[in-house]
């Protein structure tokens, strides 16, 4: 939820220094005369103004909830929870969960081949005793036969 939250931020912000450059390059080409030398325009040497409005881009800060403090600390961005802050960015909660999903992948490729590995060795074993589906199979089937006959003598 929180990386849906940090991406629409980013996205604003984006979209913000998008509409600010392109007004203040509009604005620029409005007012400058343009010169022409050997087959080029170029803008006067009249220094643009800067704007008036200044933007100041504020990161938002996000408490963390206790899972997130977990995170933090598996993820080894603090050593202790008494280091992490009453607020953190939304990027930075978003890289130690990354780190995380990191290790869990890690963890679970390593599970996977550990599981292979036991049952090609069960497989083997099951081998040695000449266990094999087709002839566990052909038991149940033979012994379901038997039980069925036996019912049919006894109606």
């Amino acid at each position: 939820m929180g990386s849906l939250r940090g991406l629409r931020l980013a996205a604003g912000h984006c979209f913000r220094l998008f509409e600010r450059n392109a007004s203040l390059s509009l604005r620029s080409t409005r007012n400058t005369d343009l010169k022409r030398i050997n087959g080029f325009c170029t803008k006067s040497q009249e220094s643009p103004k800067a704007p008036t409005e200044s933007y100041r881009h504020r990161v938002p800060l996000h408490k963390p909830t206790d899972f997130e403090k977990k995170i933090l600390l598996w993820s080894g961005r603090f050593k202790k929870e008494e280091e992490i802050p009453e607020t953190i960015s939304f990027e930075m909660l978003d890289a130690a969960k990354n780190k995380i999903r990191v290790k869990v992948s890690y963890l679970m490729i390593a599970l996977t081949v550990a599981g292979c590995i036991y049952m090609v060795i069960e497989g083997k074993k099951a081998a040695k005793r000449h266990e094999s589906l087709t002839s566990l199979n052909l038991e149940r089937k033979a012994r379901l036969r038997e039980e069925a006959a036996m019912k049919a003598k006894t109606e």
